[in-house]
């Protein structure tokens, strides 16, 4: 479950900065960007779950 969490997270700072190197590139207007960040809240999310279930269970 910690490799799993660490991973996830791993996801979620490698897009936060996609996201951040995206907007300085294209402008404030890339799609790139919003894509980015995207990723990111649904990855964020699917973390949230995977723990709350984790915890649920008692695993």
């Amino acid at each position: 479950m910690k490799i799993l969490a660490a991973i996830l997270f791993l996801i979620i700072l490698y897009s936060l900065g996609s996201a951040l190197y995206y907007m300085y590139k294209d402008g404030s207007n890339s799609t790139r960007m919003v894509r980015s960040l995207s990723i990111r809240i649904g990855v964020s999310i699917l973390l949230f779950v995977i723990m709350m279930a984790y915890s649920w269970f008692n695993m």
